[in-house]
């Protein structure tokens, strides 16, 4: 936590009061000035919602990390919400539980909304307010959804981030935009249907919805078909909102369409929220079934590895900057599943800090993105080449992040993936890891890539990112330089001033209290990091990549020309199944969900 969040919590009233009065209140306060804003949306100057939004989710983000050091201070937080208290060990009532982990990535999300915000600070002509609203309205549901112990509310604040999604994809109101919107509505609408059905099996299995009651039936029914056949449909309507292959083909459009403060929150955020609530749930909720720990070490595992190699490709044969970043966030999004998949503590806390350290880096990428759309009218890298000089603190910032993201030994980012890194090594996942490090390279790559040729002027001939879908938009350019640069460096300034001594001694005690466990399978009191070699041997490749797509018709032609003719037909095939048509969306979402059921059948 910034040592000046920590000051500034201090001072807060909030700290005095009960702690089952707290977890309610970083929910409370956005809904309400979200109903105060719309009630005088037509009479307020067009500055005010601006400066309202930023200072309610800079209050979130201080009422989040007061709940979170008082958790690591006292345990979880509970409330029960209208007194309805566990009566003879039963939940009939609805409960928030923030222990000290949750609260964190709600501190995280809060910081990431106040961050976008000031980014988005005179984005739009006239919003009336709506703009902001659906804004504050989604960080509501995103720290409802960390701090929920109910199943059903859980689906509930699931819900309440895809509507504000849909609306926010679609704000612009354009063809692209609303196209766009309509796939990520089918897609996650379908989503929330799947999770909806596991939680009526669930509920019809169980008689509770409680997270606490439904781990204990689920651990007395043992090999249960209905227990199995309801994880398949609620982890099937995560992974799509997380976007793992096959789940992921939604999001590359919603991306390129969105306007830039979104996509920040897409990427950043609600990506790594079906992760969350799906790491959530395996510890929580399904941990005492062996066959479902099972059916999660073998599909989550191979399916991250997929999907970090996948999206770290898909990144590497793109010319649209935010597709280039969206297909990035499908790669990490997929060595994040693997750290669910490796089902141990050192893989947990790992998964934990690196849903902060990419949401960081990856927000502070989407708004040097921003600034090129706003100031030179373009996100495409072949037709940017060379016109990024100027800028060079988004140059410098792109560079910087471009680094961190493939693997550079620095910061939160990097603190999270060796955790990830010493996990999947104890764990003899060695095919998940070597996978993670490719995929970790090839996004950076992309990045440096990119950077390189839009900031510098460097690379001649493209490569097959030439052939790749591009997309002509514009964004407000009248707005001030520094008030979207930064945000920006800021992001990238608590990625790398994060005290990581002090997160390796307290990870292991905030991952039992998150998972709900005494002890978990190889909880040896600390937190065993990787080897140094493999984020250095990670930035090195991304480095290699980078140089040779942009000089390699130079330095050496006929590798050059023999790799480009042997990718062409891939990369063609690959960028043509992105075809945006909603019934190839829901053919590859029905083939997730069988390769998922088979995996929990044969175990």
């Amino acid at each position: 936590m910034p040592n000046w969040l920590v000051l500034a919590t201090e001072a807060l009233p909030a700290a005095a009061l009960p702690a089952a009065a707290l977890p309610p209140l970083p929910v409370a306060l956005p809904l309400l000035v979200c109903a105060l804003l719309l009630i005088g949306s037509r009479a307020l100057p067009i500055w005010l919602p601006d400066l309202v939004a930023v200072l309610t989710a800079l209050a979130v983000a201080a009422l989040c990390a007061t709940i979170a050091g008082r958790a690591s201070a006292e345990g979880p937080l509970v409330t029960w919400f209208g007194g309805w208290t566990p009566r003879d060990g039963a939940a009939l009532g609805i409960g928030f539980s923030a222990d000290a982990a949750s609260a964190g990535i709600a501190t995280f999300a809060a910081l990431l909304f106040t961050a976008t915000l000031v980014f988005a600070w005179n984005f739009f002509d006239r919003t009336h307010g709506h703009f902001q609203i659906l804004m504050l309205l989604f960080l509501a549901a995103m720290v409802g959804f960390c701090f929920t112990r109910d199943l059903f509310n859980l689906f509930v604040w699931f819900e309440v981030m895809s509507v504000t999604a849909f609306a926010l994809t679609a704000y612009r109101l354009d063809d692209a935009a609303i196209a766009g919107a309509m796939t990520f509505t089918v897609t996650n609408s379908l989503a929330g249907i799947l999770m909806l059905a596991g939680i009526g099996l669930l509920y019809a299995r169980a008689g509770a919805l409680d997270f606490a009651d439904l781990a204990a039936a689920v651990a007395r029914a043992g090999h249960d078909p209905v227990t199995a056949a309801a994880f398949c449909l609620v982890a099937a309507g995560l992974m799509i909102k997380a976007a793992v292959v096959p789940f992921q083909f939604w999001l590359a459009d919603a991306h390129a369409v969105a306007s830039s403060p979104v996509s920040v929150i897409f990427s950043g955020a609600m990506v790594a929220m079906g992760l969350f609530g799906l790491a959530k749930l395996v510890w929580v909720v399904f941990g005492g079934s062996a066959q479902i720990r099972d059916a999660v070490g073998v599909f989550m595992i191979a399916g991250g590895a997929v999907t970090a190699l996948f999206g770290g490709w898909m990144a590497l044969i793109q010319r649209h900057l935010k597709r280039l970043l969206a297909f990035s966030t499908i790669s990490h999004a997929g060595i994040m599943l693997v750290g669910i998949g490796a089902l141990s503590q050192g893989a947990t806390a790992g998964l934990l800090l690196y849903v902060v350290g990419h949401g960081l880096v990856k927000g502070a990428l989407f708004m040097v993105a921003g600034i090129l759309l706003a100031l030179r009218s373009s996100v495409d890298e072949i037709a940017l080449r060379g016109r990024g000089r100027g800028l060079a603190g988004a140059g410098a910032a792109l560079g910087l992040a471009g680094l961190l993201l493939g693997g550079l030994p620095v910061g939160l980012l990097d603190l999270g993936a060796r955790a990830l890194h010493g996990a999947l090594e104890a764990g003899g996942h060695r095919l998940a890891l070597a996978a993670s490090l490719l995929g970790t390279a090839m996004t950076g790559a992309a990045v440096l890539r990119a950077g390189a040729r839009i900031f510098l002027g460097w690379g001649g001939r493209p490569g097959n990112e030439g052939r790749a879908p591009t997309l002509e938009e514009q964004e407000r350019g009248n707005r001030a330089y520094w008030v979207m640069f930064v945000p920006c460096g800021a992001l990238l300034v608590l990625d790398l001033a994060a005290p990581t001594g002090a997160l390796v001694a307290a990870a292991p005690g905030w991952t039992r209290s998150f998972t709900g466990r005494a002890a978990l399978p190889g909880d040896a009191g600390a937190l065993a990091l990787g080897a140094a070699w493999m984020p250095a041997a990670s930035v090195g490749l991304a480095l290699f990549l980078a140089a040779f797509a942009l000089f390699g018709d130079r330095v050496a032609p006929a590798a050059a020309a023999h790799i480009r003719r042997l990718h062409a037909g891939p990369a063609a095939l690959l960028n043509a199944s992105h075809s945006g048509l909603v019934g190839d969306d829901v053919v590859w979402i029905v083939l997730g969900l069988a390769v998922l059921a088979l995996a929990l059948a044969v175990v």
